[in-house]
């Protein structure tokens, strides 16, 4: 069993510690926050240890991972403490809303083979996995376009709007990560158009956007199209098509149950999907936990790691640049 401390106790990190206390590998040791009743309620919730000093838990021997959960301007200052002391570390994305940032935290650990996974728990959805395993193993021949839809169910209150950081560093950076996945490639160009269509009043205070379509190319010519909104009546809406020159691969939108309804008045009337990213990413979350204790475990390096969120930052910043500048943007004006 590997002990795991969870630093950050808001929404997403009483999930990883509900996640963590739930697995059959890992054991919730410790639990950190700011705001010590935060801390003190997942504690109590979950049997961990609460710690009122962050540092005890680099410190300790007893730690055998670390998972990030805190605000996102401390996520490269905890990766470094941790790197510094020794401990693996699972971090939620991104690393920073600043690439500069980024960048002197990859000088910083450079050279030192430290195990950092960061938290694209996408890429370990079992439908979004099996679509690329069946890309790579050439079901649909030679991949030309990668479209990814991500929609979320309503937009979110203003307080998280205000720390979030933007549009395509918060919500889209998500979907970056997945067209690296997905492309098995790196983009070279993006262009962007982002706009505020749901809530203009409250965007224009923010220089905020709640809309978005970008397109991204490969160097030899694959194509992606991302399309994000943060409101869509209908539900949480999460699909990606795989379009090749001997078919389609399509990992699409999850219901709680699959019951079709015909009468009268409608016809294939169905569940709505399932309500949010928690729900939706229930088991992609448990299988990044899984991951984590094996690279933990054999020492392995991560399949996602710093330099995959440091890559999707990049785009989110050519994206960026793109839809300021109006032109397409190649990436290697960021790195």
């Amino acid at each position: 069993m590997a002990n795991i401390a969870v630093l950050g106790c808001g929404r997403i990190g009483k999930m990883h510690a509900a996640n963590i206390a739930a697995h059959k590998q890992t054991t919730l040791a410790a639990v950190f926050d700011v705001y010590q009743p935060a801390a003190e309620e997942a504690g109590n919730l979950y049997g961990a240890t609460v710690v009122s000093d962050v540092a005890e838990i680099f410190a300790s021997p007893d730690i055998d991972g670390i998972l990030i959960a805190t605000a996102t301007e401390t996520h490269a200052d905890y990766i470094e403490m941790a790197v510094k002391s020794g401990k693996p570390v699972l971090c939620e994305k991104p690393i920073d809303l600043d690439i500069t940032r980024v960048n002197r935290c990859a000088e910083f650990i450079a050279g030192s083979n430290p195990i950092i996974q960061l938290g694209f728990n996408r890429r370990f959805d079992p439908g979004h996995r099996a679509a690329r395993d069946a890309m790579r193993a050439g079901e649909i021949g030679d991949l030309h376009q990668v479209i990814i839809s991500s929609r979320d169910p309503e937009m979110p209150p203003r307080s998280y709007l205000e720390a979030a950081g933007g549009l395509l560093r918060d919500m889209t950076i998500h979907d970056f990560d997945l067209a690296r996945f997905m492309l098995d490639d790196e983009p070279v160009e993006v262009f962007a158009f982002a706009n505020a269509l749901i809530d203009p009043e409250l965007c224009g205070e923010l220089d905020e956007v709640d809309t978005a379509m970008i397109l991204m190319r490969t160097a030899d010519g694959k194509q992606c199209h991302i399309n994000n909104s943060r409101t869509a009546v209908y539900g949480y809406d999460q699909r990606i098509e795989l379009l090749g020159t001997q078919g389609m691969l399509l990992s699409g939108n999850r219901k709680p149950h699959e019951v079709k309804r015909f009468n009268a008045k409608e016809s294939e009337s169905a569940a709505p999907y399932l309500n949010f990213f928690i729900e939706r990413y229930e088991q992609a979350f448990m299988a990044e936990i899984s991951a984590f204790v094996n690279c933990i475990e054999k020492g392995t390096t991560p399949e996602v790691g710093f330099e995959d969120g440091r890559k999707a930052l990049v785009l989110a910043e050519a994206a960026y640049k793109s839809m300021v500048e109006g032109r397409m943007v190649r990436v290697e004006e960021i790195v």
